[in-house]
């Protein structure tokens, strides 16, 4: 779904160029035309690059990093460092300090100053200073939050600069491309995109135009963190899922266990219990193995008689039919 229309950027005059005098060649494959001494943007090749960039920007946004918005020029400085708070990304609105990028750890000290004085405020330690000490300390806040109140939680290096107004902001552009930063930007007629990852090519001194481009922007960050926001619930609600079904198994297999458990238990005297040899038995009763034997030697006498008297009475039977 797209996230304007060309309607959407004819009306807040995004297609508004710089004087043909003023141009650079190299914008030469937007520019749709020219017209009173005034080239006119393509605005369809805006469009698609808007969208092209605004893709981009959401899936770092959906990664968690952060996008740093850079713009010192009078009539974008409030709408970007608003919008970019609403967001809570990094903004530079005010003078680009000389390797803020490139000597990111030094710039990073200053932000940690400006952290003491509040600390200091905070503790009492402030309340015990001179009022000459209160002034300087004070002026020198003013001073850090001014330049560097835009990037105060900034803990590493973005994952990308948005700028708007390439030609002013060409120190940070520089920085960006030393370090491999992608960078996001509104190009004018008068600037040069060939440096730019992802330029769109938009009228950047006018402010209906800035701020039609930085609502779109936005919308993408909007989408980027309600989709991450999303995963991480989806993550969270598959590990207690997870966790639950351990927890069900090992309250099952305890059965088992303590059933087996009884079953050895039962089967073992079993065992025990099995008949003694009758030396043993005789041994109990306090008799002579040897007597403990007598009675079952006497059955087998009985036995043997018992086939003696069977066989003698067969005798006479064939006697008596031999007679015959």
């Amino acid at each position: 779904m797209a996230r304007t229309t060309y309607q959407d950027l004819l009306d807040a005059g995004v297609h508004f160029g710089h004087l043909t005098r003023k141009w650079d060649p190299k914008m030469a494959p937007y520019i749709f035309m020219e017209r009173n001494g005034i080239h006119i943007i393509d605005l369809n090749k805006t469009l698609t690059k808007l969208e092209e960039a605004a893709g981009a920007i959401k899936q770092i946004v959906k990664s968690g990093r952060k996008v740093l918005f850079v713009s010192t020029k009078k009539q974008a400085k409030d709408i970007v460092a608003e919008q970019a708070r609403l967001v809570n990304m990094p903004y530079v609105t005010e003078r680009w300090l000389g390797g803020m990028l490139t000597n990111f750890q030094t710039v990073r000290k200053s932000i940690k100053k400006m952290s003491n004085i509040d600390k200091m405020t905070k503790d009492g330690t402030y309340d015990v200073l001179s009022k000459k000490e209160k002034l300087m300390i004070q002026r020198e806040r003013i001073k850090l939050e001014s330049l560097l109140g835009g990037i105060a939680d900034l803990n590493r290096l973005p994952a990308a600069l948005f700028i708007i107004d390439v030609k002013k902001e060409h120190i940070s552009v520089a920085e960006a491309m030393k370090l491999n930063i992608p960078t996001f930007a509104m190009v004018d007629t008068n600037s040069d995109p060939s440096n730019i990852d992802f330029p769109i090519p938009a009228n950047d001194d006018a402010t209906k135009s800035i701020t039609l481009v930085m609502d779109i922007v936005m919308k993408a960050i909007h989408e980027g963190l309600d989709e991450r926001k999303r995963e991480k619930d989806e993550e969270s609600d598959k590990e207690a899922a997870a966790a639950k079904a351990k927890i069900d198994n090992e309250g099952e297999e305890a059965p088992a266990r303590r059933t087996r458990k009884s079953t050895s238990e039962t089967s073992a005297p079993a065992t025990e219990t099995s008949p003694a040899p009758k030396a043993e038995v005789s041994a109990l009763k306090g008799l002579p193995a040897e007597e403990a034997n007598v009675p079952e030697q006497a059955d087998t006498e009985e036995a043997n008689s018992t086939e003696e008297v069977t066989a003698s009475s067969e005798v006479p039977e064939n006697s008596a039919k031999s007679k015959e």
